[in-house]
Parts: C-alpha cells; structure tokens; sequence
C-alpha cells in the first residue's frame, strides 16, 4: 500500500472516530435532557400529590373551628313542634293532612329536597293545612371522618325539638352541611348551634353529650330501612333511600307539584 493510500485510510479512519464521538456526546447530551426532563416530571408530580394531599385534608376538616349559621325562622303563629319518640311532628294542630320525611343531615341530596320543596311545605304548614313528620336517620353514619355524624345530628335535632326549636336546627344543619366523606360538625358545635337559635335550657346540651336519644333513632331506623312499603326500586333492585316522603301511607314521587298533590 503507497504512502498516499495509507493517509487517505489514516483521514478517514480519523473522520470516522469523529463523527462517533460526536454522535456519542448527542446520545449523551439527548439523554441528558432525558433525564432532566423525567427529573422535572417527577418534580411537578410530587408537588401536584403533595399539594392535592395539602388540599384534600384541608377539604375534609373545613368544618372544624366551623360556627354552625343559626337560620331565621320561617314557621307563622300557632305551628306546633312536637318529639314523638324518635320523629317530630311540626305544624298546627288543625291541620288534615300529614306527610313523613325521612332524611339524613349528611345526605346531599336531601339538602337538595330542602332547597327546591322547602318552601312549598312550609307553605302548607303555615296556612294549616299540613302537618310535617320528620325521621331524622342515621343511613350515612359511616360516611363522616370520624364515623359518627349522622348519629350525632339526629340526635342533637330531637334535643333541639324538645326546646320547641326543632324547625331552625334543622334548617341550619342542612344551609351549612357537612362534604359527605368529610369531617361532620362534633358535639360542642351543635351545642353552640342550638344556643345561637335560642336554646337556653342545660337540658339541650346534657343530652347532645349523652347521646339521650341515640337507642331510639337507631331503633327507628332499624325498623324503617327494613319496612316493605317504604322500599323503592332505585335501580339495582327494591331498597330505602333517603330523602323519602310518604303520604296517605305511599311513597311520594318527588316530582314538581307534589306538595299540592299531597294536601289535595
């Protein structure tokens, strides 16, 4: 091989280990921003769970330090509020026509029943035509963090019944309710709640401490969930649910206009 062949070899030999180095230094150089670019996924990520962490324990203890908002009463002279047993019956006691109401004070969608059909019962119930029985359950008990809460407002709103100031507590309970999921209010704020609707008697609050009407509302409840004729088919087979409404002895269709149907 002639001495120029060997340098032309030598030249491209050379050529070739630089364009190698070069394409290794882009490999390593892409990679790189691989890396950077997975380190800053990461980066973002963590702060997105953390935060979400951050805003999730913030959510599910907003009502803690919470003042229950005392609601302005709505019922006219001469409606009457009544404990019987583990239910109130609220209305004027010459009214003909009785409705029950079975609800949860954690159950959204019964906060949605007293948003669009609130003011039609109490309609009825001023005028005194309506009587108003309502079973305040504890279906959801498991579904606060801590357990409890269903229990616990039930309870509270037979103390509150007891003070003639059923109406207002209940009112209260479902404007400012609890997430579902979430923290419920505890006792000393349902306490405060009763007093700021003026609830003055140590009785109140002797009985939100000793859970005085637990026994009943869980018996109640027993036989309630279990009753065939309030069952509804809600889609997976015959069931109870909250919110339900019974009139004459039948489950109610809650549809617009049922209030009127029920005292017609």
């Amino acid at each position: 091989m002639g001495g120029a062949e060997r340098n032309a070899r030598k030249r491209k030999q050379q050529q070739t280990a630089s364009r190698s180095v070069a394409q290794a230094r882009g490999t390593a150089g892409g990679d790189k921003k691989k890396v950077i670019a997975i380190s800053v996924a990461v980066a973002v990520l963590a702060v997105l769970v953390i935060g979400g962490v951050i805003w999730t324990t913030s959510s599910k203890d907003s009502t803690e330090g919470k003042v229950i908002q005392a609601q302005t009463g709505t019922s006219a002279p001469g409606v009457v509020e009544k404990r019987d047993g583990a239910a109130v019956t609220v209305g004027k006691p010459e009214a003909k026509k009785t409705i029950d109401i079975y609800a949860d004070f954690l159950c959204p969608v019964c906060k949605q029943f007293e948003e669009s059909f609130k003011a039609d019962i109490q309609e009825q119930v001023n005028n005194g035509t309506l009587q108003v029985r309502y079973h305040m359950l504890p279906m959801l008990n498991q579904r606060s963090d801590p357990p409890g809460y269903s229990l616990d407002s039930a309870n509270a709103s037979l103390a509150a019944a007891d003070a003639g100031k059923f109406l207002a507590f209940h009112d209260a309970l479902f404007k400012d309710q609890p997430q579902e999921g979430a923290r419920g209010f505890d006792k000393g704020q349902l306490i405060k709640l009763g007093q700021d609707v003026g609830i003055t008697d140590p009785a109140f609050a002797m009985a939100i401490n000793g859970g005085a009407y637990e026994q009943q509302i869980q018996d109640a409840y027993k036989k309630i969930s279990t009753d065939p004729a309030l069952q509804q088919d809600f889609g997976n087979g015959p069931g109870f649910g909250t919110p339900t409404v019974t009139a004459n002895g039948q489950v109610v269709k809650l549809e617009e206009g049922w209030v009127q149907k029920a005292v017609g």
